[in-house]
């Protein structure tokens, strides 16, 4: 008997076959309009469709449409879901509200399972979901180490799962990478670390080819890990020395002429590796340090494929100047020994780039430059080799640059959200701004990146607020609504809901059109 999910797969599997032949004509396009811009959706959506369904490992149940790693398909951000509300709340179109354990995590999910990440006191939890109902279908935990430091906005959870339908991937900076089947069983662990990130890991891993993909960038000792995802045993291992500082970027994916690579956003550097062998490609330096936003893999409306990165530092244009050194040992060294020791660095711990416990005046300089390199937003020709410092960069972007959230390039438009709920939409081919709006009612801190579906954009601040805008030329804001507690996870979009995670809660939202807005109770937390 064959499942529905195996037609759906088939059906989606077919229509990447007739993208890539007919690209006039694809069906999987977000936003389609016949024309240039078809080709715009065939590099996002069949991109991300290939990686997962025509890579060579035809057990993968994933499907286009599901949310399978952060931010979705690619780290994109969009979603081709249909019938989502526009405004919603406690009492507002909720489905279900299921409380969980604390955590960052953002919420991924393939057919009727959501899976996210948690903490609590000495464990490290991940937790499965029904998509349908809330409730907790299984959480299975492992030991913290309690070894850690964490940025006051971080946490032990901040890393996101991701899926591939049968089996679930997590990483914690306290134990490492393990795995889980969709039902909860255990398939093998592979701890790592202890890590050297002052503020704490925070990259997801992602799926590719039958590898799980992991960027480990750190305050000295970076790498990028790939393993194979049945085993768990190490398939290559990049170290990634010039990387000057830890950082906490996910991965993307990009199918170049020459095969699969992975786009890696590091502290003063961007680069391609192959996803077969973990080489770089190429590479751009003299960016700034510690970057949060993901890398965003997408096409202008002329069909273009970039490569679209956000590394903010300096603002105004040139250097920024850095304070002496001997102008920090007065305040500093406080047994007057001459030396700067981990002891009295505090947050310059993250400039001991040789782990000997003391910052010298070389590493200094070295980190505290990178904070001060001009702020940059990038479009990237991903197909070049070798240094592209000079040549490969297509256009840059330097003003209000948003620290945390990614951008999101939709129907055309870049769009960044920067702190102070400030939205900017830029023209993907030359960078230009074609519209800045502060979203009133909404002027807060963002640390979720912004998501697209039905010509919406989704904003979610640190606050709770969820402001609605439509993409277009003039940013009409659409509502504000309020979730009544912080936010720092991207929301996940699939089935014609929108799951948003809070300090203590998952939420599902859809529209409930007439029936009571309030359909289910509120699901009480599984305990271990």
């Amino acid at each position: 008997m064959v499942s529905l999910r195996w037609l759906q797969l088939a059906m989606t599997r077919a229509k990447v076959r007739a993208a890539l032949q007919n690209p006039e004509e694809c069906s999987l396009a977000p936003g389609r309009t016949r024309g240039r811009s078809t080709r715009l959706a065939v590099c996002v959506v069949c991109q991300a469709a290939l990686l997962l369904t025509l890579a060579g490992d035809a057990r993968y149940p994933v499907l286009a449409s599901d949310w399978y790693r952060f931010r979705g398909p690619n780290g994109g951000g969009i979603s081709e879901a249909t019938g989502l509300p526009i405004e919603f709340g406690a009492d507002k179109n909720v489905l279900w509200k299921t409380l969980l354990p604390p955590g960052h995590s953002s919420p991924v999910l393939a057919g009727d399972r959501l899976f996210v990440t948690g903490f609590e006191k000495d464990s490290l939890a991940t937790v499965a979901v029904s998509t349908q109902t809330g409730t907790i279908l299984w959480r299975r935990d492992v030991k913290r180490t309690g070894s850690a430091h964490y940025h006051a906005n971080n946490n032990p959870a901040s890393p996101s799962p991701v899926t591939d339908g049968f089996n679930v991937y997590v990483f914690f900076h306290e134990f490492g990478l393990i795995s889980y089947t969709a039902e909860g069983k255990e398939r093998w662990r592979l701890p790592l670390g202890p890590f050297r990130n002052y503020k704490g890991m925070a990259a997801s891993p992602i799926l590719a080819r039958g590898l799980v993909v992991l960027a480990c960038d750190q305050d000295a000792g970076s790498f990028l890990l790939a393993v194979d995802k049945e085993t768990g045993s190490v398939r290559w291992r990049t170290e990634r020395a010039e990387i000057i500082g830890n950082g906490h970027a996910t991965p993307a994916l990009y199918e170049s002429k020459d095969g699969g690579q992975v786009i890696v956003l590091g502290s003063g550097q961007v680069a391609g590796y192959r996803l077969d062998l973990g080489s770089k490609v190429w590479w751009v330096s003299g960016l700034s340090i510690q970057p949060k936003a993901s890398p965003v893999i997408a096409a202008d409306e002329s069909g273009r494929v970039s490569v679209y990165i956000l590394a903010p530092g300096s603002e105004g244009g040139a250097d920024a100047p850095v304070q002496p050194f001997a102008d920090l040992l007065p305040t500093l060294d406080k047994n007057h020994d001459g030396k700067l020791t981990t002891e009295e660095l505090k947050s310059f711990n993250q400039a001991d780039a040789d782990g000997d416990g003391t910052m010298s005046e070389k590493e200094y300089i070295l980190f505290m430059s990178g904070g001060a390199i001009p702020s940059a937003l990038m479009a990237i020709d991903p197909e070049g080799r070798g240094d592209l410092t000079d040549k490969g960069v297509r256009w840059r972007y330097s003003r209000g640059l948003p620290v945390v959230p990614s951008p999101i390039l939709y129907g055309g438009v870049l769009y960044l959200l920067k702190e102070g709920g400030i939205l900017t939409a830029l023209d993907a081919r030359s960078g230009s701004v074609l519209k800045q709006v502060r979203l009133r009612g909404a002027l807060d801190n963002y640390f979720a990146s912004p998501v697209a579906v039905e010509g919406r954009l989704y904003l979610v601040s640190q606050d709770g607020h969820v402001a609605v805008v439509r993409a277009s030329s003039q940013l009409e804001i659409l509502a504000v609504n309020d979730m009544g507690e912080d936010c720092f996870a991207t929301p996940a979009i699939a089935q014609g809901r929108l799951f948003v995670r809070t300090r203590n809660a998952l939420h599902a939202f859809g529209n409930l059109q007439g029936s009571e807005s309030k359909q289910t109770e509120v699901n009480k937390r599984l305990v271990p």
